[in-house]
């Protein structure tokens, strides 16, 4: 064999490389998807989430709740969030402290000031009281059949959910996110998710 032609082959990939390949094709196509979601369709996927959530968090008797503001066509669930608080339920948002570390939650309820942290995402600001939620409502570009979720690749929640004691997890996608990955070591399965289908 020419040494030349040995040297510019590349290896192939691992099993590990080829299931994080694999997960970042998912990722773009996902993305693609939600953004092409008309506003209508979007609008009336938001809102079947959002009832989901009103009903899973009565039929768990959830008192505190970490949510989410949504970017990248996210579901928003703003219509939710007040309903929830109008019920007593404690609210908080997620912060991303450093690359590495588990989340921070910071209370929060509608209304409260919010600003842009380096990430772009809208979240308390610096002060507001940490707490520790019963639940997390987690947005999911995809899940799969062992209740994985495929996120943004950050592993900010994988991260969060391998803290002691972890909270209860419950993930909102949408109906065409159901998708097939293999779960790597870091990867924590949900508690349950809720669609916009059936």
């Amino acid at each position: 064999m020419n040494p030349s032609i040995a040297r510019d082959t590349p290896p192939p990939p691992t099993e590990q490389e080829a299931a994080a390949l694999h997960k970042q094709r998912l990722r773009a196509e996902l993305l693609a998807r939600r953004k092409a979601l008309l506003d209508e369709d979007k609008i009336a996927a938001d809102a079947i989430i959002g009832q989901r959530v009103l009903d899973w968090c009565a039929t768990y008797a959830i008192h505190s709740l970490a949510v989410y503001q949504p970017i990248r066509r996210e579901p928003d669930l703003s219509a939710a969030y007040n309903a929830l608080a109008a019920r007593g339920v404690h609210l908080c948002l997620p912060v991303v402290v450093d690359k590495d570390s588990a989340l921070e939650f910071r209370a929060w309820q509608p209304g409260d000031p919010l600003e842009k942290d380096g990430m772009g995402t809208l979240v308390p600001p610096a002060g507001t009281t940490i707490v520790q939620p019963q639940a997390l409502l987690i947005p999911c570009l995809g899940v799969n059949a062992a209740g994985c979720r495929l996120g943004y690749g950050g592993g900010f929640y994988d991260r969060t959910l391998a803290a002691s004691p972890r909270p209860l997890a419950v993930g909102v996608c949408h109906g065409f996110g159901r998708v097939e990955f293999e779960a790597q070591a870091h990867d924590i399965a949900l508690d349950s998710v809720i669609f916009d289908d059936i």
